[in-house]
Parts: structure tokens; C-alpha cells; sequence
């Protein structure tokens, strides 16, 4: 059976402050928007407090809790790896739960090799 390739990793400080924020807030969500007032930087929500556009991707979870991205922002990075990572400082507009906690989430994106990209895991789209 073939192995088939995450579109999403964690870094470990990424992961400590989402234990915290699990243990404050229960099942979280994450979601990265396509530009606007929130930028591009993925925000994280508890679960149910956004709800993913039509068409919007699901692009995998980290620590159980679903990571969704923009549907044109999808179009436009589906050939790229998402490591979720967490920095100091306050993000745009100030709606993401660890923006108390003077952090922010942030992205860094590799491209995928072309053996990579035949074994992707599938994404899930929103109705």
C-alpha cells in the first residue's frame, strides 16, 4: 500500500500553544483566508466558530483539529506543503485565540517534488 503524503505539518512550538489553547477553549479549528483584513496568516478559532466557504479545502488536521484554507488560496498553494508555526507578535486583526497570548500563527511553505504530489493525501471541500 502506498504511503500517501501530508499537505500539513506542525512545528512543536506550534503544537505547545494549541495544548493551551485546547485546554482553554476544547476543539479548535484552524482557517487561512485569502488576503483581505486578516491577511493570509491562518487564524484559529474553537471549532464551530467560522464556518469554511463553499469549496473552501481541508487540507488536513493538526492535533485533531481541522486546518481549512480558501478556496482560491488553495488553487494557488495546492502544490505546496503548509507547516503550521507560531511567532511573537500580534496578527491581523486580532480575531485568533492565541493573539492574548502575544503570539501568532504563521506559515512556511515548500513546494513538493513531483513524486510527492502523485501521493498526496486527498483534500476535503466544504458544501
Amino acid at each position: 500500500m502506498e504511503t500517501k503524503i501530508t499537505r500539513l505539518s506542525a512545528t512543536e512550538k506550534a503544537l505547545e500553544v494549541i495544548r493551551d489553547l485546547e485546554t482553554k477553549y476544547g476543539a479548535l479549528m484552524f482557517y487561512q483566508a485569502g488576503g483581505c483584513c486578516e491577511g493570509t496568516q491562518p487564524q484559529c478559532f474553537e471549532k464551530g466558530g467560522f464556518f469554511p466557504r463553499m469549496n473552501d479545502a481541508m487540507i488536513g488536521t493538526v492535533n485533531g483539529h481541522e486546518f481549512w484554507i480558501d478556496h482560491d488560496l488553495f488553487e494557488y498553494w495546492q502544490y505546496s506543503h503548509f507547516t503550521l508555526d507560531v511567532i511573537d507578535g500580534f496578527g491581523p486583526g486580532g480575531f485568533s485565540l492565541e493573539t492574548p497570548l502575544g503570539k501568532t500563527f504563521k506559515v512556511h511553505y515548500r513546494l513538493f517534488t513531483p513524486e510527492e504530489y502523485k501521493s498526496l493525501e486527498p483534500v476535503k471541500r466544504s458544501e
